[in-house]
């Protein structure tokens, strides 16, 4: 017999503890240390066939020591290392100590830093659902799937050990990472029973639902992912308030309320910080053969270099020519001397 969340109470939804993470302390020695891109994940977690991913994550090693805003097709899952990290959507955040996790639903836009400016580690795992249910409809897609992607409460569920229910939860998720970590013969297959094992506990306290609800996201949220989409495609065009405004079809004046409502940021902040997010890109894909700081600046759409250098520095705390010159450089001195490779971005 299934049992429900008692969604009146927040509780229920988001209760704190610590977590056994014995044996995942740190990355295995051959395993690689990412951070994922920003914004809108265009690229495939994994491969078609198996669209699972584990990511060992170092907030120090990304750019303004966060992951940007972005959303995805697949569930995530956070299991943190250490630090303490803070995990934003569109209407909440939620703050994470060592051990706990969370739990981030289909296509919810979050982003993950770390408090008190200090540096934070954290497991990353990602997947697709179509993993356990196929990509065609079927009964179990409509009996055990629907509900999680449309129940309208479940955007984010933080982890805790001393909930037994929780723990359940968190085993099986500290079963997939380990495995995927250590990919012996045969992880695929282990993986993926992990993982139903996972799915049957989280849904065992869900509502059950005759009927999907159609899928809940707010007016806020859907405009804010337009315009930021519309953002990455022209950023380094001239745009104006209007031009951000206009691509999702609403005034200047409501254009900036669903930012600050949001992001809690305007269009114009977020045009700039994705516009430096950009450069310092372009420095580390040009550590061979560099471009100049002022053809940079051109290239993501800057026409005053002076204004360039004042944010970057506003920024990342440091003038663009110091950030290619000595942090990039140490990161790469670090780097060859590890068997992890950190993206930046």
């Amino acid at each position: 017999m299934h049992n429900s969340i008692d969604t009146t109470n927040p509780d229920d939804i988001t209760m704190h503890g610590a977590m056994n993470t014995e044996g995942l302390d740190k990355p295995a020695a051959d395993y690689p240390v990412k951070t994922y891109a920003d914004l809108y994940v265009q690229e495939n977690f994994g491969t078609l066939d198996y669209p699972v991913c584990v990511y060992y994550l170092d907030l120090s090693q990304s750019y303004m020591n966060r992951i940007q805003w972005h959303w995805h097709e697949e569930m995530e899952i956070l299991i943190i290392n250490n630090g303490l990290a803070e995990v934003s959507t569109d209407d909440a955040s939620y703050s994470l100590k060592p051990g706990q996790g969370i739990i981030i639903n289909q296509n919810v836009m979050h982003s993950i830093c770390s408090q008190n400016q200090k540096n934070c580690t954290f497991y990353s795992l990602v997947f697709h659902p179509d993993f356990l249910f196929g990509h065609k409809s079927s009964s179990l897609q409509t009996r055990f799937l629907l509900p999680i992607q449309n129940f309208l409460l479940f955007k984010i569920l933080v982890l805790s050990e001393d909930n037994p229910w929780h723990k359940r939860m968190l085993d099986a998720v500290n079963d997939t990472i380990a495995a995927n970590v250590a990919k012996q013969f045969g992880y695929e297959i282990a993986t993926k029973g992990y993982l139903c094992r996972f799915w049957a506990e989280m849904i065992s306290r869900l509502p059950q639902l005759d009927t999907a609800p159609p899928p809940h996201v707010s007016l806020d949220e859907q405009r804010v992912k337009q315009a930021m989409l519309f953002i990455r495609r022209h950023h380094a065009e001239p745009i104006s308030l209007e031009e951000i405004a206009g691509s999702i079809h609403i005034s200047k004046s409501e254009c900036c309320r669903c930012f600050s409502r949001t992001l809690q940021m305007t269009p114009f902040e977020y045009l700039m910080r994705y516009r430096i997010l950009e450069a310092t890109k372009k420095m580390i894909e040009g550590l061979q053969h560099p471009m100049s700081i002022a053809d940079i600046a051109l290239s993501v759409g800057f026409n005053n270099i002076s204004y360039f250098n004042k944010l970057f520095k506003k920024f990342l705390g440091c003038t663009p020519t110091y950030y290619r010159t000595h942090k990039l450089s140490s990161r790469n001195a670090t780097q060859n001397n590890s068997p992890f490779n950190i993206p930046l971005t």
